[in-house]
């Protein structure tokens, strides 16, 4: 059983430019193109274990048209069908069923190889997928009672500057100086602002905030966010528990006077924020509508609510 330390299971196997191969023989060269520039996209996708006991991916369709969507922003040539891909990630978690017989998540990610250098350059597009154990993203505890965020000094870049609809590597760089901040000052996570100083996302979460008539609000995609695809998943979920769902632009003070906040994404899942800049959300823990949208989520991507059923891939 392999690891990427004592807590994390790593896949045994990698599959690489259209090959399975053992992880340790995953390699690329030091003149990677992306290494440099920042060139490349990926993905983030969860397959959990169901209440018959099988895996199955969340949302995999979608994911991978994002994952091709933010390739052909970029100018990236993809050597596979969506179809291909698709069933590559599968296989892959085929193959490790006995080590991830609890869940795992999936790292499909392009970017441009070794060859030519420089920004003008154009070499072949080297293409991965990977798979580890990664749990809850921002901790059980958090998971659990909620987490303390930062509202950063970072700004998300310009929607001409930052490629919104991709997920793309070099992008990162943005959210990972936000991080960074935030952890250093003793937060478990930061939120960004857009340049107009409206809420955007957190460093790789979307934003939800409760209004005290439980009105849920979140930035609309016309703002400089990824169109998350657990985003889109809990605007469906909530507005089909009665919940009324805006999505709208909202100033930082917005986050401070709200009932609840909630981060959500594939690795996040559905994550309380129980306190922003030393201001208490709410009652200062987990409220009731993140509450039941925590528990209506993990039912839906454990199988149990048949409504959402298209939702799921199973292995």
């Amino acid at each position: 059983m392999s690891s990427t330390s004592s807590t994390v299971l790593r896949a045994d196997r990698i599959w690489l430019d259209g090959k399975f191969m053992k992880w340790d023989e995953g390699n690329v060269h030091i003149m990677t193109h992306a290494l440099h520039y920042g060139l490349g996209v990926f993905e983030g996708i969860r397959a959990y274990k169901t209440k018959d006991g099988r895996l199955a991916v969340f949302r995999l369709k979608e994911h991978i048209r994002r994952f091709y969507d933010s390739a052909h922003i970029v100018l990236l040539k993809l050597p596979y069908s969506e179809d291909e891909f698709a069933e590559a990630c599968l296989e892959l978690l085929r193959q490790q069923k006995n080590l991830f017989s609890e869940g795992a998540y999936l790292r499909p990610i392009a970017f441009m190889g070794d060859g030519a250098m420089g920004l003008g350059a154009v070499n072949p597009t080297r293409v991965a997928i990977t798979a580890w154990d990664w749990g809850a993203y921002l901790g059980e505890k958090g998971l659990r009672d909620g987490i303390r965020a930062k509202v950063s000094s970072f700004t998300r870049m310009h929607v001409n500057v930052n490629m919104v609809r991709g997920k793309i590597t070099g992008q990162y760089v943005n959210s990972i100086l936000a991080k960074r901040e935030a952890v250093l000052a003793g937060y478990d996570e930061a939120i960004m602002l857009d340049i107009s100083g409206f809420v955007a996302e957190a460093s790789g979460e979307n934003v939800f905030a409760v209004g005290r008539s439980d009105t849920v609000r979140t930035p609309s995609l016309s703002s400089p966010i990824l169109a998350g695809i657990t985003r889109d998943s809990v605007i469906r979920l909530l507005r089909d528990m009665g919940r009324e769902v805006q999505e709208v632009s909202f100033t930082r003070d917005a986050l401070y006077i709200a009932s609840e906040l909630f981060f959500t994404g594939t690795a996040a899942e559905v994550t309380p924020v129980r306190e922003v800049d030393n201001r208490q959300v709410g009652a200062g823990k987990v409220g009731p509508i993140t509450r039941e949208l925590q528990e209506k989520f993990f039912r839906v991507v454990r199988g149990h609510e048949p409504k959402y059923a298209e939702w799921l891939t199973y292995i």
